[in-house]
């Protein structure tokens, strides 16, 4: 299936932003993110964003909504409609399959609360049958720096999570443990080998705290 991931190369926000951003909600100009999101239309047709908060709850789109479902997952069988996730540090998650694809909003909380497996689940039930995963640059084991409690209290559903920054200090690996989801559901996948803390292509909460966002973006 056609998918895209963007950066922050393309487009006409003004700094702090500096180039692509296409979020509405950080403080950007309305004007920059609408002149953003009409330069990706013009690459991929109709694009369906969510309204993302860290949750767990999954929309099936048929067709392009003018408000912006709250959610963190969006499904679709539609053909020529395609399905966007906003991240800055979190994972993009692209989810395809012959018939159905999704896309997936997966950050700390979501991978505790398993929203790449209900995805998946709902996916088949619409009758996806192999399932190919494309995450795209995120935070990673190295840089994502959380308190012992939380590294502990992730760990403990997911311990392949578990890491360490290179200064000993305790760290999450989102990426790693969600591929490890991925395999156990035998979920063929890709992943970037990118951390947008590191790497100023990208936008990072982490490194910025006011910031734009990245997509991902997936249709049938």
């Amino acid at each position: 299936m056609p998918t895209l991931f963007t950066d922050r190369r393309t487009g006409t926000s003004l700094a702090p932003y500096e180039s692509f951003n296409l979020a509405t909600h950080v403080g950007d100009t309305p004007n920059a993110v609408a002149v953003n999101r009409a330069l990706l239309c013009e690459m991929v047709g109709a694009v369906q964003f969510m309204n993302q908060v860290h949750g767990d709850s999954i929309v099936l789109v048929d067709e392009i909504s003018e408000s912006e479902p709250t959610c963190d997952a969006l499904i679709t069988r539609t053909p020529g409609l395609a399905l966007a996730v906003l991240v800055a540090d979190c994972i993009p998650l692209l989810l395809s399959s012959t018939s159905v694809v999704a896309a997936v909003h997966v950050g700390r909380k979501g991978l505790v609360s398993s929203i790449a497996l209900k995805v998946i689940a709902q996916m088949r039930v619409l009758g996806a049958t192999a399932i190919h995963a494309q995450l795209g640059a995120s935070i990673c084991g190295r840089c994502y720096e959380v308190p012992q409690a939380m590294a502990q209290e992730v760990g403990a559903l997911n311990p392949a999570a578990l890491a360490f920054t290179r200064a000993g200090t305790h760290a999450l690996d989102l990426p790693k443990a969600l591929i490890a989801d991925l395999i156990a559901q035998d979920v063929s996948y890709e992943a970037s080998t990118s951390c947008t803390l590191e790497d100023e292509m990208y936008f990072s909460y982490r490194r910025q705290q006011i910031t734009g966002r990245n997509a991902g973006v997936i249709w049938l």
